[in-house]
């Protein structure tokens, strides 16, 4: 869910009790140094990753074709 562009960090803390500087600590200790730092720049100030910059009436979790049946 941390991967994800869509899923913001309040859904991650909502499903498994991770604040975001848990959840970036997390990620820090299982990506490698190069990949931790393109998805912490990807992810800083991203309107779809804090519910606070969303538009709001954007109420999901997560989008709707992140998980999709095969």
């Amino acid at each position: 869910m941390a991967w994800e562009d869509r899923t913001p960090f309040e859904a991650i803390e909502q499903q498994f009790g991770l604040s975001e500087k848990e959840v970036v600590k997390f990620m820090r200790g299982q990506l490698k140094p190069g990949s931790f730092r393109l998805w912490r720049a990807r992810v800083s100030g991203r309107n779809t990753k804090h519910k606070k910059l969303r538009p709001a009436g954007v109420e999901r979790g997560y989008c709707p074709t992140q998980y999709k049946h095969r």
